[in-house]
């Protein structure tokens, strides 16, 4: 497939299983070569990632429903959230968190002072564009995905049950597996709302 092509096959998918053909150790290499080849501003490589599979993955969600039944307005409004992240994200193979190194942009804002109130913005360009990255290349490799914010819910329980350094953020989580179901139809605003171009 060419670049076009991978972007229209990467889409969000919510109806994730754990029937995949490549192994943990594959998914986790090309998650590493996707986040290691995106670029940052000043060469920063401020991103981190953290790929959970197996009972990991499954713990992340356990802790997920945890911190959701604390702040959910009611027993049925949790039951429908559960079977979302039940459905959705835990019964898929793995998860992906992505983090941002506050360390690396805090030394950053002190090293170039012009610059100070850029790296911040620069940095978060930096996880979208490692976010995009992994999950095309996912996408390339048949495995469906889905992004996902639970940050900051469940940022304290994770970093405990991980071992997550305390100058990592956590920015967002992609569940990943096989695809179950695909994604539906998707709408697009005019080219005419979105685009300009001059010569």
């Amino acid at each position: 497939m060419n670049f076009n092509e991978l972007q229209k096959n990467r889409r969000s998918i919510y109806a994730l299983g754990d029937k995949l053909t490549q192994s943990p150790e594959e998914i986790d290499a090309v998650i590493k070569e996707a986040v290691r080849e995106s670029p940052s501003a000043f060469n920063s490589q401020s991103v981190r990632a953290v790929v959970l599979t197996g009972d990991s993955h499954k713990k992340l969600w356990d802790i997920t429903l945890d911190k959701l039944h604390e702040v959910s307005k009611s027993e049925e409004a949790f039951a429908k959230t559960s079977e979302k992240v039940n459905g959705s994200f835990k019964a898929g193979f793995g998860t992906v968190l992505l983090y941002t190194d506050s360390d690396v942009v805090k030394n950053l804002e002190d090293s170039f002072p012009s610059y100070a109130k850029n790296f911040y913005d620069w940095s978060e360009q930096a996880l979208g564009i490692a976010d995009y990255s992994i999950w095309v290349a996912l996408a390339e490799m048949g495995i469906g995905a889905s992004n996902q914010h639970y940050n900051p819910l469940i940022d304290d329980d994770v970093r405990k049950e991980f071992d997550i350094p305390a100058s990592w953020t956590l920015r967002a989580e992609i569940p990943f597996g096989s695809i179950e179901a695909p994604a539906g139809e998707k709408d697009y605003i005019s080219d005419d709302e979105r685009f300009r171009f001059f010569k």
